[in-house]
């Protein structure tokens, strides 16, 4: 475990899917606890693929692998490559299990950042192998509602026309769902994950603040470069789940073939993608 910190925010991350597992403001931990009863994670990072693929396969090149909902790293460890007081960095490089799953050599960089109330963190994936590679990276940060999550409100940067993709499984189908029309403000129900997630593909926010219409608290998340954004909790937890994507779960009726997903990432040889979000309290 790796513990950053600064005047205001502590935050400590475990090697196992350099996953935050505390984040304390000012001394209240506002991640959520990981209460096994409901879900144990609390921030895992999803790569190389997010979401689910049909029949949890893709085939490259005539080949077929198999690989699981939301992807292996969130189940692998990491090494420390850099530590200091208010910032980390964690590596995972490609080995013999991860090649049997996504056949391509890489190294993902996690970094995480302090800076006052805020935290950066950042996914570098740099392909290593010698053919372009096809992933797709996102978060997952389960936000402490310990009042329950109807007290509590998204508000977005824009005003917003938003409707959910439906789900089938761990697929997206096409038919969708309307949430809200033309404002930026939405009020959170349990009745909207009986089914699992809420899933935004047309969103034109890059920014959405959690709060609490009684308290005011507030956690706002800026994800500039995510096409896609979810919401989810367990109904009856006390979290959500706010998880800008660059990635999205295989369409039902889709293909097997992973150059031709829909939100799948091409990075060329000895190239590196890029993508970052912040966490401001």
């Amino acid at each position: 475990m790796v513990k950053i910190k600064n005047d205001v925010l502590s935050v400590e991350i475990d090697t196992l899917g350099a996953e935050m597992k505390k984040i304390e403001v000012n001394g209240e931990d506002r991640l959520w606890s990981g209460d096994p009863a409901y879900w144990s994670g609390r921030a895992p990072i999803l790569f190389p693929i997010c979401g689910g693929l049909k029949d949890d396969k893709f085939t490259f090149e005539g080949k077929e692998y198999t690989l699981k909902k939301h992807g292996f790293a969130k189940s692998c460890e990491f090494s420390v490559e850099k530590a200091t007081e208010n910032s980390a960095v964690f590596l995972l490089k490609s080995n013999e299990e991860t090649l049997k799953q996504f056949p391509w050599s890489f190294e993902l960089r996690v970094t995480y950042t302090l800076r006052g109330s805020c935290i950066k963190i950042s996914y570098d994936v740099k392909n290593t192998s010698d053919k372009p590679m096809y992933m797709s990276i996102g978060s997952h940060e389960a936000y402490a509602c310990p009042e329950g999550i109807e007290d509590y409100d998204v508000i977005f940067e824009k005003k917003e026309t938003l409707n959910s993709c439906v789900l089938d499984g761990n697929l997206i189908a096409h038919s969708t769902v309307p949430i809200i029309k033309e404002t930026d403000t939405l009020p959170l129900y349990e009745k909207y994950f009986a089914v699992d997630a809420l899933v935004f593909k047309d969103l034109k926010s890059r920014s959405a603040t959690l709060r609490n219409r009684k308290t005011g608290k507030s956690v706002t998340v800026d994800f500039e470069g995510c096409d896609y954004f979810l919401l989810w909790m367990k109904p009856g937890a006390g979290y959500i789940c706010m998880e800008p994507w660059a990635g999205i779960p295989a369409m039902a009726d889709a293909g097997y073939d992973i150059t031709e997903k829909e939100g799948i990432n091409e990075v060329k040889p000895g190239a590196v993608f890029h993508l970052d979000h912040t966490i401001h309290f």
